[in-house]
This record gives structure tokens, sequence and C-alpha cells, in this order.
């Protein structure tokens, strides 16, 4: 089969929906299918084209998201024509991937790692005006006639479902690990208290939480050391964290960007616990990679986080920085609540992007 992934941003961004799409391209190229990836250059030293394992990347000349929704349409046809199949994902990319299968005639599917709704109201660090657009824009995808809808996970697809689509378009297809890539008995807590967030700059991150939660940590806790591990972009939002870590002393905190997989395992591997104080989560890569890991996580249980966290953590009784501020408190002494380890395997998650492709190729033919 001939697919083509329509995607914001893929490797080397690092992110949940970037390693799914990576893990996904990389794994039908091994199968013999033909791969072909659109999505933005979203950096200056990135090739316009390029072949990563097999899978055949086209970087358009859009760094900006927005430029790539509504102008990226006319840099998709050519690929989309000889395509059998078009996979793109929530959020930018999905207006120009489903425009380009019109035009094309060719099925578009669309995996939602989140439907938001009116939780865009709730969410920090964003205007009015943008919550508007991005509640609006939200709607409009979601009745855009896409052929399936992907949820992540059964939270994902009941919110798809209250949100107006049709539940017989709506499939649930977990995120997968590939867990030979995890060792969770190499993980030995470090002696001092240090607290952990990796993952991207989202604005349903709860990263606010940690920030007004950490000073209180660190002048309790002598020994208390803060861990952000992020992506450089988007530059307004690193200015706030970077603004707001400036006001704690330097040797109380650790700033890391773009770490490849192994330097990414060992920071972690040497933290006490990793935060995950989100608003809102469809899956939770970052939980997912944690437990496989062995380390604890405090986690907000908001969306698929009841579905996905496992293991030891604790659960924030109050969703606001005195919730993490006394689920730190815990964990510094040492009060998890342990539950049996759940696992979600890349193999099964293949298997049914596969099954759902060759249906969908098969009917269109």
């Amino acid at each position: 089969m001939k697919i083509l992934f329509i995607l914001e941003l893929y490797y080397p961004n690092i992110g949940g929906i970037e390693k799914l799409f990576k893990s996904l391209a990389e794994e039908l190229v091994v199968q013999g299918h033909d791969v072909r990836v659109i999505t933005t250059r979203f950096r200056n030293d990135l090739p316009a084209r390029e072949e990563l394992k097999g899978v055949n990347i086209k970087r358009l000349k859009l760094s900006s998201r927005f430029l790539f929704t509504f102008f990226g349409v006319w840099g998709m046809l050519k690929e989309a024509r000889k395509a059998d199949i078009i996979h793109t994902t929530s959020f930018n990319a999905a207006f120009p991937a489903r425009i380009a299968g019109w035009l094309t005639r060719k099925k578009v599917i669309i995996t939602f790692h989140e439907a938001w709704g009116k939780l865009w109201f709730k969410l920090p660090y964003a205007s009015l005006i943008s919550k508007i657009l991005y509640f609006l824009y939200e709607k409009l995808i979601l009745h855009f006639g896409f052929h399936k809808y992907i949820a992540v996970s059964d939270y994902t697809a009941e919110s798809l479902i209250k949100l107006g689509v049709r539940k017989n378009k709506v499939l649930r297809i977990y995120n997968g690990l590939e867990y030979s890539e995890y060792d969770a008995s190499a993980y030995i807590p470090p002696d001092n208290f240090v607290f952990t967030y990796f993952g991207r700059l989202g604005i349903s991150k709860g990263i606010d939480h940690i920030l007004e939660a950490a000073p209180g940590i660190l002048k309790q806790y002598q020994a208390a050391h803060l861990k952000m591990i992020i992506p450089k972009n988007p530059s307004s939002f690193l200015n706030r964290v970077t603004n707001a870590l400036g006001k704690l002393p330097e040797e109380r905190y650790t700033l890391l960007h773009h770490l490849d997989t192994d330097q990414l395992q060992k920071e972690l591997q040497h933290s006490s616990c990793v935060l995950i104080p989100s608003y809102s989560e469809g899956f939770c890569y970052a939980a997912a990679e944690s437990i496989a890991l062995g380390i604890p996580i405090i986690s907000s249980g908001k969306g698929a986080l009841t579905e996905v966290v496992c293991g030891k953590h604790i659960i924030m009784d109050s969703f606001d920085d005195k919730g993490l501020m006394e689920a730190l408190q815990k964990a510094h002494r040492g009060e998890w609540f342990t539950s049996p380890v759940k696992q979600f395997h890349f193999t099964h998650t293949m298997e049914q992007y596969l099954k759902l492709y060759k249906k969908l190729g098969s009917d269109h033919q």
C-alpha cells in the first residue's frame, strides 16, 4: 500500500504524536509498504526532503503551523494523488489533509489525541480570542467528514462521541510502546528528591501548577531538585518557563532540551518521580514510558490518565498548585499507591492500524 501521513510535526521533533507516527511509518516500511510524510520545516537546518529508515519525508517551507493549516494543501496534492490512503492527526494538519483528500478523492483518517470542547476556556497561557478560535477550529474538524476517527483511549473515544462524531465512525486504538526499549529493573531512585517533568510545552500539561508549586517544595525540602526536560518551542512558552525558573536558586533546578532516547531515559531514571499534572490527557506517552521504566508518577488523574497510570503513583487530591504540593509531600514521605502494571504493546497498535488501512484501501478500490 501507499500511505501518506500529513502531520504538523514529525521527527526530529519529540512528542507523543511524533512517537506514534514515527513508529507506525517505520514499521510499515519494514512490512513492505510505501510510506511518505508531509510536514512542516520547523527548523531551518532540516532538509526539505529526506529519507529516514525508508520513510520519505517532505518538509514544506512553512515553519508556522498556522500557515501549514491554510496553505499547506498545495504542497500535498501530488503525493495525495499517489496514495491509497491519507492519515492525519489533530490538530493543525487536519484541515489541509481533509481538503487534499477531497480534491484527490482519497479517504482520510484522523487520529485524535485529545478532544477538548469547552475545556479550551479553562486552559492557561492563551488569550480569550485564541481559545475561541481553537474551540471553533476543533468543532470544524470534528465534523469535517473524515472516514474514520481514531481515538487513542476510551476516554478520547467517549469525548469524540459527546462532541458529535457518529459512534460508528469512532475506533479506539491505544498508542503503544515497544517494551524491549525500556528496562524497569535499571531504575534506582536518587538519594535526593528529584521531581521531573518531561514532554512538550502544551497549555494543557499543567506546567503552570509545577511552576507555582516548585518554590514551596524546594523551600520545604533542602535536598529537593526540580528537573524539566522540554523543547525550545514555542519560544514564548519557553520564555515563561525560564522566567519562572530564573527566580529559583540555580543549583535547585535543571533545564534540559532535545535529548535523544538514551539521554532521556538516563535523566528520567535519575528522578524520584515524574509529574503529570495535566488538565486532560488523551493517552499520555509520558505516563506509559515512565511506568515502563519503573518510575513513580504524580498524576492529576484527568482524562485518560485513569486508564494509563498504574504501578507506583499518587493522584492529586485537588487540581491546583496546592494539590500538586500535597502530592509531592506524600511522594517525599514515600506514601505511594500501587496498582498492577498495565502495558500497551505497539505490536497490537500496528495490527489495528494496518487492518484499518487495508479495509479502507480495499473499499476505495
